[in-house]
């Protein structure tokens, strides 16, 4: 295939138009950076395209990649043979995961930005400070609750860390899952709060609340209710008329000039013509996965092993944080029903247990959250029957009467637990697929097992008459948090990027996403994630696109 077109240069590319990649298009726009925006899916608009409909979401598939033109594969092995599977499975569309999510936005703690401070080595892992602290990025996640729209309420969680403002809605009614959680976590001395949650309560920027139910994870919200990239952060950016998208544009490459800079890229567009775009800076939000497999696709002479790979850390020190979690099973016959397709997916959650406490066998904690168990025609629980009279006498007996108590587990990066390119597999374009190794730490196990436990606790204190574990065995990619690939660091030699997101070694290429994190944090990450592209991007415009440098210096 050979370049059949190229357009004008422009100021800024941004690779991936999800939270990350819409942020830093609202803000490099805004700024007067004139950006052409790349999306390798469709540009949906919701209130076309999305509905409540289960079947059309959940079973056929809609929003997730087709797992045949761009399959992944994963192992547990380092000397195994990888196997397709739909590892962490993003949606790839303009608006990316947050046209599907559910919405969890906690802001991260102090101690997520130190975790090597504050335990030192631990065997087998490769903990690592990151390069800026949690009072850097607050003003950032303030920007994001405000322009995004989120609800909750300021102080609810006791332990939550200096915030300059409160939130612009309040948070949803609580369900009556989220009462019974409430309610035991109470008897229990334990600090549960309403998680915060991108969706608006009130009108905020013009946008009315809406619930229609309580099953938009998973599904495409045609409200505008629940912030999503799509219906936000695009359409400011849009509004500027420093902006394009390009959607159904697959970037196969970053092009890198003879002086060790990015000139911009070339992407396949929607009728298969292989086109070059060139510009000043080339920004990659594609998550974790996706950035760190470009870069490994973009080698040259100077980069055999991928783009500013200098370190051969590339794709290493990948986290994933794996969704656990422990079901409750109530009496229909004694208790009352807990209506869990109303509300919201997500009602109460804590931290209580988010900070090391090394009696419990582990360092870190995580974000618990109590919730439904899903949707109608496809909710499971573990032993379930799956077929006959079993099968409907456990739907009447429970659908209705379940609960879960969920925990996105904080696993520690371990150099070795890692993205690279499959030696045998390719996209429909011919390309080498992302492969995934990864091998949980003892210490994500013991976290899994400990907290699982403890959720039970929670749910037979709710009145649960049976509960059900569901432990950490190996990563499954059950969740679309993506982490690591490449990091963040003040050192060349020990990490890819630096503090402002931007390579060490290609100067004008920078990295938004969850791919810089040195640590994947307890919580939910994309507030995090978003926080830190904002930032970042807000250095590409004032700074470096100004022909400036800055370096953060962190106080001892």
């Amino acid at each position: 295939m050979s370049i059949t077109r190229k357009p004008e240069p422009v100021d800024a590319i941004v690779v991936g138009l999800g939270a990350n990649g819409g942020t830093a298009a609202k803000v490099l726009s805004e700024a007067g950076l004139k950006t052409v925006g790349f999306d390798r899916g469709p540009w949906l608009r919701a209130h076309e395209h999305y509905s409540g409909d289960e079947l059309k979401f959940v079973n056929r598939d809609y929003m997730w990649p087709d797992p045949k033109m761009f399959p992944r594969t994963i192992r547990y092995d380092e000397n195994a043979e990888a196997e397709r599977f739909p590892f962490s499975p993003t949606p790839q569309m303009v608006g990316g995961g947050t046209n599907h999510w559910a919405g969890w936005v906690p802001r991260p703690r102090e101690s997520d930005f130190m975790m090597r401070s504050l335990h030192g080595d631990v065997d087998g892992a490769s903990l690592a400070d990151w390069p800026f602290r949690y009072e850097h990025l607050e003003p950032y996640l303030t920007k994001v609750e405000w322009a995004f729209g989120i609800s909750g309420i300021a102080g609810a969680d006791k332990y939550e860390p200096y915030r300059s403002k409160g939130y612009p809605s309040p948070p949803l009614r609580p369900t009556r899952y989220g009462k019974r959680f409430y309610d035991a976590c109470n008897k229990m001395g334990i600090n549960a709060f309403p998680i915060p949650h991108a969706m608006v309560t009130n009108n905020h920027n013009g946008r009315e609340p809406f619930n229609q139910t309580s099953f938009w994870n998973q599904y495409g919200d045609p409200s505008g209710a629940r912030s999503n990239i799509l219906t936000t952060f695009i359409p400011d950016a849009l509004a500027t008329g420093n902006f394009e998208v390009r959607a159904e544009s697959f970037v196969r490459e970053v092009k890198l000039g003879k002086d060790g800079k990015a000139t911009g890229v070339i992407y396949i567009d929607a009728e298969g013509n292989e086109v070059e775009q060139d510009a000043k800076v080339v920004v990659l939000a594609l998550g974790a996965i996706e950035s760190s497999r470009l870069m490994m696709l973009s080698k040259s002479s100077q980069f055999p092993d991928g783009l500013a790979n200098g370190s051969g850390l590339l794709g290493k020190n990948a986290t994933f944080h794996e969704y656990l979690f422990a079901v409750g099973l109530f009496d229909k016959d004694i208790d009352e029903p807990l209506n869990g397709w109303t509300g919201n997916y997500i009602s109460g959650g804590s931290l209580e247990f988010y900070e090391t406490d090394e009696n419990r066998g582990h360092i870190g904690g995580c974000i618990i959250s109590a919730s439904q168990t899903c949707h109608p025609v496809n909710w499971v629980f573990p032993g379930r029957p799956s077929w006959g009279d079993a099968l409907k006498d456990a739907d009447r007996n429970y659908f209705n009467y379940a609960m879960k108590i969920g925990l996105i587990l904080h696993d520690l990066p371990v150099e070795s637990n890692r993205v690279d390119l499959d030696p045998t597999v390719k996209d429909a374009f011919g390309l080498p697929v992302a492969r995934i190794t990864h091998r949980p730490h003892s210490n994500d196990v013991a976290m899994g097992k400990w907290q699982v436990d403890k959720n039970m606790e929670i749910l037979e204190a709710a009145g649960a008459r049976k509960t059900v574990p569901v432990y950490l065995d190996k990563m499954t990619g059950n969740t679309c948090h993506q982490h690591g690939t490449a990091r963040m660091g003040t050192d060349p030699a020990k990490s890819v990027l630096n503090e402002w997101g931007q390579a060490h070694e290609v100067e004008n290429l920078f990295v938004v996403d969850g791919s810089g994190f040195p640590t994947a944090t307890g919580v939910n990450p994309t507030l995090t994630m978003m926080a830190n592209a904002w930032r970042c991007s807000d250095y590409i415009a004032d700074v470096y696109s100004k022909g400036r440098k800055e370096r953060l210096v962190i106080a001892n």
